[in-house]
């Protein structure tokens, strides 16, 4: 499947591209042609040529999204695609989150403390992958963490925010 997407993928992208209107929607498209193709690589006849054959799932899966599109009430009712996007527009984004006095605080545990959380909680690593990292047992690890959070605790108050 590698030797088919490094020939192809370029070209099938360029597609996806073509038939959606945002380039986010067209990864996904690319993405889901490609898990389809592998789904169904049985079914592919090798004496035939590969890039119609995955063209061809490429857009009977977009055609599939557009249908699926179409039976959502979210965006039936909109004569244009136009007014749905203008509607849309109009709805305000929700608020991030200020999360700046967890990271000053972070940023205020010494230094083993704070490269630990940063490992764990920042970086997903587990305890296990954090201990090897740092080279320490991974007891030592949860020490730390659990180090981190009481001095975090003291810091921060009891803020439910954070």
């Amino acid at each position: 499947m590698d030797q088919y997407i490094r020939q192809y993928g370029k070209r099938l992208y360029g597609l996806c591209l073509t038939l959606c209107a945002r380039p986010h929607d067209a990864e996904d498209l690319y993405q889901d042609t490609w898990m389809k193709a592998l789904e169904h690589l049985d079914q592919y006849d090798p004496a035939r040529p590969f890039l119609p054959w995955v063209t061809r799932i490429c857009v009977n899966t977009y055609r599939s999204r557009l249908r699926r599109l179409a039976r959502s009430p979210v965006f039936n009712g909109f004569p244009t695609s136009q007014e749905k996007d203008d509607l849309l527009s109009q709805v305000p984004a929700p608020e991030k989150p200020d999360y700046s006095p967890l990271h000053q605080a972070i940023d205020g545990l010494p230094e083993k403390l704070r490269v630990a959380v940063i490992l764990y909680y920042f970086q997903d690593m587990d305890v296990n992958s954090a201990a090897q990292v740092l080279g320490v047992p991974p007891g030592t690890v949860k020490s730390r963490l659990h180090k981190a959070r009481a001095k975090l605790k003291e810091v921060l108050g009891n803020d439910p925010d954070l």
